[in-house]
């Protein structure tokens, strides 16, 4: 059963809610184990994140998971477009899509971590460049990934008669993650999903950000979205990284906690009706979960937690008249 509801960044929406869960496993993890876990607790989606020498690589990962597991969609969350080839980042994803039988989501974004192109020696361009580059990586991915041999000379790439095996999927999604007007319009233009994280400037060591979390920017970004996306603003699905998870009985202690260390420019209220929180009992977690779909569409949450966020997602199902 499908879960319905009206917003006013579409129409009606017909979507289920799903669920992701963003490992972080070590080199030595015991990768199906993991996949097996988050399948067996009612997780829709297997995600893997990109940071050169952390980790595992995701896509070699995510291969094999593919072999161990069924049911569950395997994702990267998101890689680093900008240091692979989009040529053979298709044939990869398109590789990757018929080993899983057609489970397979590809998320890509513009990369933030400048020690990542000190380490690889890849020349490390503006944000503006880059996400001016992850446009167009987009839109080719997209051509060759549904089996069009493809000659571009364009801003940031070059390419004569590419070709990749067509993905198995009708419509392998491409999730975009990734912050600005414009990139967010293009996305609307031609992504399938839509990851926010509601981060802001990369910080002084490289690797954390601040936040923008409130709902003006939120909606500033959904806005951004709907306009690039036009008459198919419905076919998009709308991700939130969920930042921070606690299932407690003392949610007010636990969110004046995550607000006096996130500081001044993020405020409480914002907190509660943001989908980067999850924070309370089981009930009022899957409650805000709704609230997000209802309010703003966003309808796949993608969480770092596993054993102790299965009881929000069976509770949300029950919700939706899942059983």
């Amino acid at each position: 059963m499908t879960a319905r509801s009206r917003h006013r960044y579409g129409e009606i929406m017909t979507r289920s809610i799903r669920f992701g869960h963003q490992a972080r496993p070590a080199a030595d993890d015991d990768l199906g184990d993991l996949a097996r876990r988050a399948e067996a607790v009612g997780f829709d989606v297997f995600l893997l994140s990109d940071h050169v020498g952390t980790g595992v690589a995701p896509m070699v990962a995510l291969a094999a998971v593919a072999a161990t597991t069924t049911t569950i969609r395997l994702g990267t969350f998101v890689l680093n477009s900008e240091m692979r080839n989009p040529v053979q980042l298709a044939w990869e994803a398109s590789t990757l899509d018929h080993l899983s039988g057609g489970r397979f989501e590809l998320g890509v974004g513009a990369g933030h971590t400048p020690q990542e192109w000190a380490a690889t020696g890849i020349a490390h361009h503006g944000a503006s460049e880059r996400k001016r580059a992850l446009a167009e990586r987009v839109e080719i991915l997209r051509r060759l990934l549904d089996g069009d041999t493809l000659t571009i000379d364009g801003t940031a790439h070059r390419l004569v008669d590419a070709n990749v095996p067509r993905a198995r999927q009708v419509r392998l999604p491409i999730l975009v993650g990734g912050n600005g007007a414009a990139l967010l319009a293009h996305a609307g233009a031609h992504a399938d999903i839509i990851g926010l994280q509601g981060l802001g400037r990369t910080l002084e060591n490289g690797h954390e950000h601040s936040v923008r979390w409130t709902t003006t920017h939120l909606e500033r970004q959904l806005e951004a979205v709907r306009t690039g996306a036009g008459d198919r603003v419905a076919e998009i699905e709308f991700n939130a990284l969920v930042q921070v998870v606690e299932i407690t009985d003392d949610a007010e202690r636990s969110l004046d906690t995550v607000a006096e260390m996130l500081g001044e420019g993020v405020s409480r209220p914002d907190l509660v009706d943001l989908p980067y929180v999850l924070i309370g009992t089981v009930d009022e977690v899957a409650a805000k979960i709704i609230r997000c779909r209802n309010r703003w569409g966003i309808t796949y949450f993608a969480v770092r937690a596993c054993d102790e966020f299965a009881p929000v997602i069976r509770r949300v199902r029950e919700m939706e008249g899942v059983r």
